[in-house]
């Protein structure tokens, strides 16, 4: 079904080239179309679990993963405001964890789609999507009409496809703003996630390759920010928003220069992915909250079934119907999860003492329970064991 097959995607990201290399791995002609003027990334530090790990394997890009990312040894859960740690769970048990900077995932991505053959082509704004009863046409901003055997939309949150398929959506403002910033990591830095949480507030952190430091903070607040990952705010802010914070977090805080700010939406997942010769995956599909780590996980996993799902199925009605029946339930499943995530880092008052109380003592007696029930998420294996070698 794949071999000679025109496919263009919209959007360099994570979704849009991980599929690009996916399908153009199976014969199809793959062009991708990028806004930018080049391929990069203004984002910070991210985490690839073993279910994510399995698939860039599986895509021959395992080398590439390990020489840009740390691997991860655990999480740690802390009480935000002492700094005493709540719990501990270690990921080794549960296979490969990767923690790298995004713009070093981007990179990689994008040269193994252009060792596959894909052409990526840059300053590509999509002005229109017309799906009906011709194949997709794009409208480029520069007036360019471009048709395609199939349109697939890893065009992020503010998909033209998916809006094309699902009609126009409105997201929820969750009253929640996340900071990120990079600083210099010390000396010998334990590759470890640390969560530091307090009523209203939570601090991620955890190592980078280069001798960096990813630091993302979420504060809850009734005013709006905008969704946007390119806002620069003062780091006076940030540190003030922190102020109560345990030596350690303040420590983090100190030496931040310059932090990026966005606001946190919850959106639907899509009720409805593909039809009309067109398909997303990705936060175009599904977007998700940051409190599973599991965002840029999700659209490699989507990544693979969709290039399998075509390359099994002798048509692309059948095939694209059977990929959102695997992913849909899954990614639904992760959102509320996530969602699940930003209440309980968040607690206050009895609820908040309850629950680090079950934290230590489950630490301390089976430690082993906390882990296991992410077993769903990181035993997952779309790749049917392709990715474990």
């Amino acid at each position: 079904m794949l071999i000679g097959r025109k496919v263009t995607v919209l959007g360099a990201g994570v979704a849009g080239l991980t599929v690009a290399r996916a399908l153009a791995l199976r014969g199809a002609e793959v062009t991708v179309l990028e806004q930018a003027p080049e391929i990069r990334e203004v984002g910070a530090g991210l985490q690839i679990s073993p279910n994510g790990v399995r698939v860039l394997r599986a895509l021959g890009l395992g080398d590439a993963l390990a020489e840009a990312g740390l691997r991860g040894d655990a999480v740690e859960m802390h009480d935000g405001l002492t700094g005493s740690r709540l719990a501990r769970l270690d990921l080794a048990r549960k296979g490969e964890f990767r923690f790298l900077h995004r713009a070093r995932l981007i990179a990689f991505l994008a040269e193994g789609a252009r060792a596959a053959g894909v052409q990526i082509s840059l300053l590509q704004k999509v002005a229109s999507v017309s799906l009906g009863a011709h194949p997709p046409r794009l409208v480029t901003e520069q007036g360019a009409e471009i048709e395609t055997d199939l349109l697939v939309g890893a065009d992020g949150l503010h998909s033209r496809v998916r809006a094309a398929l699902n009609g126009p959506q409105a997201p929820m403002f969750t009253h929640q703003v996340a900071w990120r910033a990079l600083i210099p990591a010390e000396p010998g830095a334990r590759p470890v996630a640390q969560v530091f949480v307090a009523p209203g507030r939570h601090l991620v952190s955890y190592p980078l390759q280069g001798g960096l430091r990813n630091i993302v903070a979420v504060e809850e607040r009734r005013r709006w920010v905008e969704e946007s990952w390119s806002l620069r705010d003062d780091p006076r802010a940030l540190r003030a928003a922190f102020e109560g914070f345990c030596p350690q977090v303040q420590g983090w805080l100190a030496q931040v220069e310059q932090p990026w700010l966005w606001g946190l939406f919850r959106h639907a997942v899509a009720a409805r992915w593909q039809g009309d010769g067109a398909v997303i995956l990705g936060d175009a599909a599904h977007p998700t909250l940051p409190f599973l780590a599991q965002g840029a996980v999700m659209a490699i996993e989507d990544a693979w079934v969709l290039a399998e799902s075509l390359a099994r199925h002798d048509s692309d009605t059948a095939a694209l119907a059977a990929y959102q029946a695997a992913r849909a339930p899954r990614c639904r499943q992760i959102v509320e999860a996530a969602n699940r995530n930003a209440r309980n880092y968040h607690l206050s008052g009895a609820a908040r003492v309850v629950a680090h109380l079950g934290l230590r003592g489950l630490g301390l007696v089976a430690p082993g329970r906390l882990l296991a029930q992410y077993d769903w998420v990181y035993d997952h294996d779309v790749t049917g064991g392709a990715g474990t070698a």
